[in-house]
């Protein structure tokens, strides 16, 4: 191998800001901040969170009928 040519590879922290939680990872970035991490996300907890913006959720339910009545 070559010498000087390779970056550090040092310990950074990952930030997720949805659920703060730190992680301690090896990497050549440096410190960074995630939006959502395994710890939050809905694939890995099973938990659903539907955030309405304008109006959204209730136009698509009934454009497809699917009002709770």
């Amino acid at each position: 191998m070559k010498k000087k040519i390779h970056p550090k590879y040092r310990l950074a922290k990952v930030k997720c800001v949805s659920c703060h939680t730190v992680y301690e990872v090896h990497t050549t970035v440096g410190n960074y901040n995630v939006e959502i991490c395994s710890n939050c996300h809905p694939f890995f907890t099973g938990k659903q969170r539907l955030l309405d913006t304008a109006g959204r959720v209730e136009r698509f339910r009934r454009k497809y009928g699917l009002d709770k009545k």
